[in-house]
Order: C-alpha cells, then structure tokens, then sequence
C-alpha cells in the first residue's frame, strides 16, 4: 500500500486529482444516497450532503497529505493557517470584497442604470444571513481550489500556467448544471476565469496564506447577497443586462468583467 502511495505521489498532476475525486465520491456515495432517499425537503437534503462532502472532503485532505506526501499538516501547506495575521488578512479580503460589490452596484446607481430600494425584508437578517453563508462560501471554495487544487498543479507546473489552470477549472465547476442552465448563466464565465487568477494572486500576495482570497471571496458573495436577497435594487432597463449583468448578477455583464479585471490586475501587481 505504501509503495502504491508513493508511486501516486510521482503521477501526473491529472491522474492525482482524479485519484483523489474518486476516493472522495467513494467515501461520500453510501451516506448521502439515502439522504437524497429518504429526505423530502430539498433544501435540507441539499445542506445535510453538501455538509456530509466536505466533512469528508477535509477529513481526506488530512489523510492525503500524510500518507501520500508525508505531511501531516497539509492544511497548513495549503494555507490554512491559524494565526492573528491570517484573520488579518481574512478581514482586509471581507471588507475589499464587501466594498467592491456595493461600488459596482453604487456606479451603476449613479449612471442611472438602475434604482435604489427599501429592503423587502429585515435588513439586518439579510446582512447577518449573507455574512454566514458567504464565509461558508468563501471558505470551502478556497480550501478546495486555492488550497488543495492550486497545491497539486503547481507540483507539476510553473506558477504562471498553474494559475490559468486553477482558475479555469474553477471557471467550469461553477458549470456543472443541466444545459439550460449552463447556457444562461454562460456569461458570467470570463468574470469567474478572472476571478479565479485573483484569488491566486491574492494568495501569493500575503506568501500563501488563504485568509485574503477566502475574506475576499466571503465577502463579494455577502454584498451581493445583501443586495440580491433584499431586493434593494431594480433595472429599469435604460442599458441592456449584457453591460450591467444578466439576471442581476454584476459578474454576467460588461462592467462585471471590467470590475474583475481591475481587482486581477491589482492583485497581480501585489504578488
């Protein structure tokens, strides 16, 4: 078995993420099938198997690092690190994030592009709502892209193509979705690309700690779900969605784009 390991360990960046995909859905499969079985409400059953994965996920992370390259603090490799200047740097990214929404949205209002509401329901929940999911958000989706993913491509290859890569793929797996989905949200892919080689280069900036791309992310999904799940904002259609985003979604228009190329240049230049 050792031997097996080591061998895994000299692989090809490929085959060793599709080894570790496969172990994941292996372990994963037999609990959360009868939980989409047995439970009703969708909403819960997709929690309880979201939960149950990277409960899973993070438990093979441990498990990975130590048998497969003899590092029993992997997370802490990937930059997961639980220290004062890490939640530093997580709340720098919150508020840069949290900013750079509600900018996007602001110009928008100026322009006249779109109109400015009351809240449909109690702001304050809203907010405290959006801040939990967006650090949940924030959190796994970096541990696994900018954590684990980043750290097995740039094993194999340069800083600059493991970059391109890792934000691809993190481009796509915001794809995996039925067709009709995938052709109506296909706008906002360019935004994620770019949003992708932010989050690397935000965590190269502060010598690969994970505290900035995961505040950052956490805190771009909290203002938008402050501003999206209060309905605060309506598009009298004076421009087309293409510029100011389809579906509401700044990410899916022009300007969206522009805003994420901006941040990426920014954070390349830090890094």
């Amino acid at each position: 078995m050792k031997i097996n390991l080591a061998k895994l360990s000299q692989s090809p960046a490929p085959f060793r993420v599709g080894c570790f995909i496969l172990c994941l859905l292996v372990l994963w499969l037999p609990f959360a099938t009868p939980i989409y079985l047995l439970v009703d409400d969708s909403n819960l059953e997709s929690i309880l198997t979201m939960v149950l994965l990277y409960a899973e996920f993070i438990i093979l992370l441990k498990l990975w690092g130590k048998q497969v390259y003899q590092q029993p603090k992997i997370l802490t490799n990937y930059g997961l690190e639980f220290s004062s200047l890490n939640g530093i740097n997580f709340i720098q990214g919150l508020a840069i994030g949290l900013i750079s929404i509600l900018i996007v949205f602001g110009l928008q209002g100026l322009f006249g592009w779109l109109i400015w509401q009351q809240p449909q329901a109690f702001l304050l929940k809203i907010i405290l709502e959006g801040l939990l999911v967006g650090f949940g958000i924030g959190f796994a989706e970096e541990l696994l892209f900018r954590g684990w993913l980043l750290d097995e491509l740039e094993r194999d290859y340069n800083l600059n193509l493991a970059a391109w890569i890792n934000a691809i793929l993190f481009a796509v797996a915001h794809f995996i979705k039925p067709l009709e989905a995938i052709i109506h949200t296909l706008p906002q892919f360019p935004a994620l690309v770019l949003l992708g080689l932010t989050q690397v280069w935000g965590k190269r900036s502060k010598k690969g700690r994970l505290g900035l791309p995961m505040g950052l992310h956490s805190g771009l999904v909290w203002g938008y779900y402050i501003v999206n799940v209060g309905e605060l904002i309506k598009y009298p259609g004076v421009v087309p969605d293409w510029i100011t985003g389809v579906n509401n979604n700044p990410l899916q228009g022009i300007m969206g784009i522009l805003f994420m190329g901006g941040m990426a240049w920014w954070m390349k230049n830090k890094s």
